[in-house]
């Protein structure tokens, strides 16, 4: 392999922690219940669950889409599986209460800025490389303050293609200038993020989090990463000094 000049990360599950998200998103299922005026929300709870995973191998294939738009063809399907339907009013709350709330609570990884700046010292190219909108990844990047400690960071909003499709992972290699096998994609999607890297000819490298399996997967096969790691620091290692 040839050495290793950048590192793309994905965001959630890799940079950012999902570990608040499962709670957070079950309270605004109990609130979106109440105003449906059910007085239990396990039914909703559980529809959801149906929706997304009936969704997720629609929208992954894809070759581009809005978060926003699944999130939202999520609620109001599960609100469809109840009996009751979602009007507009409720559909703008529950995007609103998702983007502050859900993706709010997002948590950078403990090792995560210590990772950053050791990968800047030693000369590395360093970005974001995102499935996720443009308002939400500028908002995250902004709020943490990891702006100094990057190269780049892209949406595939911004890029027009979403990850595992060849156009998101091109789109970011031609902002780095780097041939792609000097490039190490990490993240924790072996169908989006492992998939796509590996068939540009990037280096990749698995994020495991155990107990919180990656969002949206289909099931389908994927490659074998050329790296696992649980801590992002392991990745010092990897690129070597």
């Amino acid at each position: 392999m040839r050495p290793i000049k950048g590192v793309f990360f994905d965001l959630g599950g890799t940079l950012f922690s999902y570990r608040q998200v499962p709670r957070q998103h079950a309270e605004l299922l109990t609130s979106a219940a109440a105003r449906l005026g059910l007085a239990d929300a396990r039914p909703l709870k559980k529809a959801y669950g149906v929706a997304l995973a009936a969704l997720s191998a629609s929208y992954g294939q894809k070759t581009y889409y809005l978060h926003r738009d699944l999130f939202r063809e999520a609620f109001e399907h599960c609100v469809e599986l109840v009996g009751q339907r979602a009007d507009d009013a409720l559909t703008h709350w529950y995007l609103e209460a998702h983007q502050t709330g859900v993706f709010g609570s997002l948590e950078l990884k403990s090792d995560c800025l210590a990772t950053l700046k050791a990968l800047r010292a030693r000369g590395l190219y360093v970005s974001i490389v995102s499935n996720i909108d443009d308002d939400l990844l500028t908002a995250l990047v902004a709020r943490e303050a990891l702006g100094p400690l990057l190269d780049h960071w892209t949406s595939s909003e911004e890029a027009q293609s979403c990850k595992p499709h060849r156009g998101f992972f091109e789109h970011c290699r031609r902002k780095s200038g780097l041939p792609a096998a000097e490039i190490l994609f990490v993240g924790d999607s072996p169908e989006h993020d492992i998939e796509g890297a590996a068939a540009m000819g990037m280096q990749t490298a698995l994020v495991r989090n155990v107990g919180m399996p990656p969002p949206l997967q289909a099931g389908r096969a994927s490659v074998a990463p050329q790296h696992t790691i649980g801590q992002l620091h392991e990745l010092l290692a990897i690129v070597g000094p």
